[in-house]
């Protein structure tokens, strides 16, 4: 199977940056797209910004021109870099993948989360 290990998280004050990083391991032949999750304190789990194997990127409306997804496939990983954070950007993030197996079957992954803090 396939392990998501998520890092990068901590508290941070308004207006400060983050980069989360999420590297994936285990029975990997392929990975079609990797993405970032978040749930906030009492809400339900919410998405954040995906990045697909060919480069094309898409993000929530709440992220847009704050966060920026990237991905380094040599190492399997993706990255989201958070720019002027606010309280409302509190949450669990949690990095999901597409993964072709190399069985060469295909599921979905997810990491154990983050915890993002925004302080005023």
């Amino acid at each position: 199977q396939v392990q998501l290990v998520e890092s990068g998280g901590g508290l941070v004050q308004t207006g400060a940056s983050l980069r989360l990083s999420c590297a994936a391991s285990g029975s990997i032949f392929s990975i079609n797209a990797m993405g970032w999750y978040r749930q906030p304190p009492g809400k339900e789990r919410e998405f954040v910004a995906t990045i697909t194997s060919g480069g094309p990127t898409n993000y929530a409306d709440s992220v847009k021109g704050r966060f920026t997804i990237s991905r380094d496939t040599a190492k399997n990983t993706v990255y989201l870099q958070m720019n002027s954070l606010n309280r409302e950007d509190t949450a669990v993030y949690y990095c999901n993948a597409d993964v072709t197996l190399t069985s060469r079957s295909r599921t979905y992954f997810w990491g154990k989360g983050t915890l993002v803090t925004v302080s005023t």
